[in-house]
């Protein structure tokens, strides 16, 4: 029997609790799966939680035992807005090198939604583009040295503000990781007999750096001639994705971008509330919902364990327990489309006093397996 070496991060807000119901339903789908191996689990703390006695969100021995770990399931962190600290999903990807944020969106039935039948891959590039977090301040010395340097090698694209108005951003894209995300997306493809590719930049406007990732994503997309291919401008996409989202199978795309848009395609499934994400890369690989934190409803046993439960039940197929898997997959389906023993936000109506708790929930997933 295989033991897999896995940790569990409790996060903040809802995610203990999460976590929890999450850990639950994964031990069950393999013990409930002939042939299949065995979780050692390392429970692990990062958040606003730990920070207040760790004096960081995200401390070192759980940065090491992610790194040692054949794979991680991550609960919801918070992360401020405007201030505080930087957030810990982006520290997490950037050290461990973990480069492609993959983000399936489904469609199940008993889940509300303007759309049928949906199944679209997000292959996301996580290490570069605009969310590196290379940032100046504005009034900061470095504003004013870049502005003075792209006025005096640019002719035609000058910055016309005062540096103690402007704050800056800088976009790497590069041949490297944009190489590595695109092959990545088409071995996906391969792997689970998926049909089509898109890559998605604005390379009509960003020539130097959307216009390298197209080009790349055509280098790479000739080795593989039984995949079909095909580029679009990402506000173009965004469109296409609303209008006939029926016509797309796996996109690949940058940073800032892939972030647009998996929230987008886990609109046309009924919200967050149901979409998985893994981020993925040699350094390691964790599995998480892509909803936040919820910190209002920390403690109310309320909040919808789904998408935690389908990240584990991506984290099951990353480690070779397909059947597991699957189980667990179907198992979910069954429960949401049977709509009794779901939380509040998965009722017809918000307000309906036979919605069950988070706990409760994975309850019925376990039974149903």
């Amino acid at each position: 029997m295989t033991v897999h070496k896995t940790v569990l991060i409790r996060g903040d807000g809802v995610g203990p609790e999460l976590a929890q119901a999450a850990r639950r339903c994964l031990d069950a789908a393999l013990e409930k799966t002939d042939g299949a191996g065995s979780f050692e689990w390392t429970v692990c703390e990062a958040g606003i939680d730990i920070m207040n006695t760790a004096g960081t969100p995200m401390p070192e021995e759980t940065i090491e035992a992610v790194r040692n770990a054949d794979a991680t399931l991550k609960a919801p962190i918070t992360t401020p807005i405007g201030s505080g600290f930087r957030s810990v999903n982006v520290l997490l990807r950037q050290t461990l090198d973990m480069y492609c944020c993959l983000r399936p969106c489904k469609s199940y039935k008993g889940v509300r939604s303007r759309y049928d039948d949906i199944d679209l891959v997000l292959v996301r590039e996580n290490c570069e583009d605009l969310y590196a977090g290379v940032e100046f301040e504005k009034g900061s010395k470095e504003v004013g040295e870049l502005i003075e340097t792209v006025n005096r090698l640019s002719t035609d694209k000058t910055i016309n503000t005062p540096a103690e108005s402007t704050g800056v951003s800088i976009k790497p894209i590069s041949v490297q990781n944009t190489r590595r995300i695109v092959r990545f997306a088409f071995e996906y493809a391969r792997k689970h007999g998926r049909k089509k590719v898109s890559f998605v930049e604005k390379a009509n406007i960003m020539k130097h750096t959307d216009g390298l990732f197209k080009a790349v994503a055509e280098e790479v997309a000739g080795d593989y001639p039984e995949i079909e291919s095909e580029e679009r401008l990402i506000d173009n996409m965004c469109m296409q994705l609303v209008q006939k989202p029926e016509l797309y199978d796996v996109i690949v795309t940058e940073n800032l971008y892939g972030d647009i848009l998996s929230d987008l395609c886990a609109g046309l499934v009924g919200g967050l509330g149901v979409a998985p994400g893994a981020n993925i890369g040699d350094g390691g690989a964790t599995f998480e919902a892509t909803h936040g934190s919820a910190p209002k409803y920390k403690g109310m046993n309320k909040v919808n364990p789904t998408a935690l439960i389908l990240s584990g039940m991506l984290m099951l197929d990353y480690l070779g327990e397909t059947d597991a898997a699957k189980t667990l997959e179907a198992a979910i389906a069954t429960v949401v489309e049977d709509g009794k023993n779901v939380t509040y936000d998965m009722k017809p109506h918000r307000d309906d006093p036979t919605a069950v708790g988070t706990s409760e929930m994975a309850d019925a997933i376990i039974a149903a397996l």
